[in-house]
């Protein structure tokens, strides 16, 4: 079983910078993609972002030249590291496999970006 836990949320200032983490806990030979999603509340995930092994990386528009995905396999973590932060960009971040598998969603960790 793998299990994927995310952490480097917090509160900042609009303009500011975060860097996310996601570390795999066990060494994981299936996943090929993995993405960051992000959740507002009482809205639905949206993938804002996918790196390949290869690494090949998609943003969605709302972060193109903002956010950049990045991977060490070695460690087993994905990195997102958020720049220019927006009040829009609030939410819930997670990681997972793209497509998305359900038995990897862990708690996410909370970006608060304030005007």
């Amino acid at each position: 079983q793998v299990q994927l836990v995310e952490s480097g949320g917090g509160l900042v200032q609009a303009g500011g910078s975060l860097r996310l983490s996601c570390t795999a806990s066990t060494r994981v030979f299936s996943i090929s993609s993995v993405g960051w999603y992000r959740q507002a509340p009482g809205k639905q995930r949206e993938l804002v972002a996918t790196i390949r092994s290869g690494g090949n990386t998609n943003y969605a528009d709302s972060v193109k030249g903002r956010f950049t995905i990045s991977r060490d396999n070695a460690k087993r973590t994905v990195y997102l590291q958020m720049n220019s932060l927006k009040p829009e960009d609030t939410a819930v971040y997670y990681c997972n496999a793209v497509p998305q598998w359900n038995a990897y969603w862990g708690q996410g960790t909370q970006v608060t970006v304030s005007s």
